[in-house]
């Protein structure tokens, strides 16, 4: 018989192409599309509780089997885990209107007779923190929204008065209550505009300081304390959006810019049925103080509030008298470097104490501090940090804290008695590694458990406390379990690398599944790397460790991270403020310092080396391969600062001091200052709508590129914000980006030895 050579190409490429769609299909191959353009892989929780009958039971959000497109509140027993529809959704159907309210927060009064709805919403800054709030009576089920003639969706805050008679909100920078039982509504402030903002925050406050909600009911429902910010002198940065007009036009934002004009800020107090508000005279120019906490001090008499100045080094904590607006420094917390805002300040023992956390002895450790502030006794005491505060049993007398002695890259529950006397109790079972978290119950018997690892999604968990036993398992992600079992994959590795004597840092690295330590692989670095976040925790990664895993599948390299100093880990003081003054100079000699160390390693192939990172890391990426180009060949940025100078004054200050004293640093630290060393392959991208890093800082890099003929790829997506998410297929893109970049210019696969 005589060959055929055209049929037998034929044949070999019909056998080719019917693998294709199998290969899409077999549950063991990670895509882009099943990633990120699908569930498939969304990790499920419980979701936001609330506590009811002091813990004794909860209630949840759940799609209602009776209205389409509606939620009931179903309220669970913590015990036997058998819930009831407690608000069916039937009950939040407004009057002439065929559809339920779309639940998008849910509040119950104190006394859980009334209920209160958050639905749509909108965007004021960075988050939805305007919209409708409607009122369900569950005695009489009677529903009707709340505020009156506001304008739609300009409600801000809405909050019960403690004796359940009021609500106070935002409305427009505005500060109004209104009576639940005659829908009259009092209007308490008249002065709110474009440049005055009562009740809420500015956009750096909300950002940096994580204050939205800027007012406080007082214990007797009697008055009202607030924030107000003037934004006057304050620079106006403009967002320019050209895709959803035929005309271009602007967002402005006043966003303070390193050593600019801050608001002016101050805080007082206004009766609720109206008058005059008394403003409480803290010292020191308003515009280069923040005034970062206020509540009332467990009196309706007083109000605590938290002062930083500019430097953000010292903490001053003042009590404002209501009547009158004097106010008393009784504590002072100070540090070299800057000092963190308070947010575990809990009142003890009927008001005569506090709690605060500092880290005047070289750990961060929880205090009582009398109301005088003549009485400071420590609670906590060892080498350790307390990351957090969960809950205070004062009846019992029990601390309970989040922290991790010996590793940390994981996350345990922890007690101490209040006193600070007797052994640190670790109530977080040795059986349970990686992060764990918990909302404690009311009561202190039972607590949701939340815990993961890096290679395992989340698991929650009713369990009862102290004992930590189980009670019930309310979600372990069964389903996505199934399918990450099936992809081919290696353990993640943990690692510790001493890059000189006596400083470790901590990261992971995740080999391909048919690694072989006789080759040498590529190696991509994800890396953040700044006093905002840590990356090297034993946690669930989510969708960034999808795509990591799908990229050793497909192009078979090495992923590592690495924390550098600097970063938010537990491991004390020094470690977290050494970096003072030098962000972007420091971290990024680690980097480099810990990279030195890895390519060495047999399997390793020093000339392919990529980095990679987001906001932070972004910036990291780009000082690695400016600053070591002999080091790094790739890297891609993403919604980076290239230039410290035009980051926001709270962040930038607390870490750098201010531009006029720190000119080296700045300079130094900035991406910007060694654009002409790049030598490798560079991606950008960047969200023209971005109103945190502008995307002001990716035209002065690409300028700066220009200039000294450098060669790189950019990627604009319009309108987008921060987290580059709007807009229909925008998160595959981007990383479709970044898979092609890396496949294109780090070239894939192992090398021989």
């Amino acid at each position: 018989m005589k060959f055929n050579r055209s049929l037998l190409i034929l044949f070999i490429l019909f056998c080719f192409y019917s693998l294709i769609p199998a290969q899409e299909n077999d549950p063991s191959i990670l895509t882009l599309e099943r990633i990120f353009s699908s569930r498939e892989f969304s990790s499920r929780g419980i979701g936001r509780i609330q506590w009811m009958d002091e813990g004794n039971r909860y209630t949840k959000l759940e799609p209602s089997k009776s209205v389409e497109g509606g939620r009931d509140i179903v309220i669970y027993d913590i015990i036997t885990g058998e819930g009831e529809i407690l608000v069916p959704s039937e009950l939040l159907i407004p009057e002439n209107s065929e559809r339920p309210l779309r639940i998008e927060n849910y509040e119950f009064s104190p006394d859980k007779n009334l209920l209160l709805i958050f639905t749509n919403s909108r965007k004021v800054w960075r988050y939805n923190t305007r919209g409708d709030y409607w009122l369900l009576n569950l005695t009489t089920n009677v529903l009707y929204q709340l505020g009156g003639s506001a304008k739609p969706s300009t409600m801000m805050f809405t909050t019960f008065s403690p004796d359940c008679k009021k609500i106070a909100y935002v409305s427009e920078n505005n500060l109004y209550v209104q009576n639940l039982e005659t829908k009259k509504i009092v209007r308490l402030t008249d002065d709110g505009s474009k440049i005055i903002i009562n009740g809420t925050s500015d956009w750096v406050y909300e950002e940096e300081l994580s204050l939205r909600n800027a007012f406080r009911w007082s214990p007797d429902s009697r008055k009202i304390a607030y924030w107000q910010f003037n934004t006057e002198g304050v620079g106006t940065f403009y967002l320019i959006n050209n895709t959803d007009s035929i005309y271009s036009f602007t967002t402005p934002i006043p966003y303070p810019k390193v050593g600019t004009t801050n608001s002016a800020c101050k805080v007082g107090v206004i009766n609720c049925e109206g008058g005059e508000t008394t403003w409480f005279n803290i010292p020191g120019d308003p515009r280069n103080h923040y005034i970062t906490r206020m509540d009332w001090a467990s009196s309706p008499d007083e109000v605590i509030i938290q002062q930083l100045n500019r430097l953000q080094n010292t903490n001053k904590v003042f009590l404002g008298t209501a009547d009158d607006g004097l106010v008393k420094n009784i504590f002072t917390d100070s540090d070299e470097a800057w000092v963190e805002v308070v947010d575990d300040l809990i009142w003890l023992d009927g008001g005569n104490e506090f709690t605060w956390l500092s880290e005047k002895d070289g750990w961060q450790h929880a205090y009582r501090i009398s109301r005088s502030g003549d009485d400071i006794r420590l609670i906590t005491k060892g080498d350790y940090d307390v990351v957090s505060i969960e809950g205070i049993d004062e009846k019992g007398g029990w601390l309970y804290f989040i922290a991790s002695p010996e590793n940390p890259t994981q996350r345990y529950l922890y007690r101490t008695r209040l006193d600070g006397r007797g052994p640190l109790e670790r109530i977080t079972p040795s059986s349970y590694g990686g992060t764990n978290s918990y909302n404690i119950s009311p009561d202190f018997k039972y607590a949701i458990h939340t815990f993961s690892s890096i290679d395992n999604p989340s698991v929650t968990e009713i369990v009862s406390l102290p004992d930590h036993e189980v009670i019930r398992t309310v979600e372990d992600n069964k389903e996505l379990r199934s399918k990450l079992e099936v992809i081919n994959k290696l353990p993640t590795e943990f690692l510790r690398i001493e890059i000189e004597d006596g400083v470790l840092l901590d990261g992971y690295m995740i080999k391909p599944f048919n690694f072989d330590p006789k080759k040498k692989y590529p190696v991509l670095f994800y890396v953040y790397g700044e006093p905002a976040g840590q990356t090297a925790t034993d946690s669930y990664g989510g969708s960034n460790y999808l795509w990591h895993l799908m990229l050793l599948e497909y192009y078979t390299e090495v992923i590592i991270n690495i924390d550098n100093r600097g970063t938010p880990a537990p491991r004390g003081r020094e470690w977290r403020k050494c970096i003072y003054r030098q962000i972007g100079i420091l971290a990024s000699e680690d980097q480099a310092a810990a990279l030195k160390i890895i390519r060495k390693w047999d399997f390793i192939d020093s000339t392919r080396i990529g980095i990679w990172g987001w906001s932070g890391g972004g910036s990291m990426s780009l000082n690695a391969i400016f600053r070591y180009p002999d080091l790094y060949q790739l890297a891609m940025a993403i919604a980076f600062i290239s230039n410290q100078r035009i980051y926001d004054t709270i962040y930038q200050e607390r870490y750098m001091g201010l531009p006029d004293d720190n000119e080296y640093g700045y300079k130094y630290g900035s991406p910007i200052t060694y654009a002409k060393q790049l030598k490798g392959d560079l991606l950008l991208i960047h969200g023209t709508g971005d109103d945190n890093c502008h995307y002001q800082s990716m035209e002065l890099l690409i300028n700066e590129l220009i200039k000294n003929n450098k060669m790189f790829t950019a990627v604009p997506y319009p309108n987008r914000t921060h987290g580059i998410y709007e807009g229909e297929n925008t998160t595959r893109h981007l990383f479709e980006t970044l898979t092609w970049f890396l496949n294109n210019h780090l070239p894939p696969g192992p090398s021989e030895n």
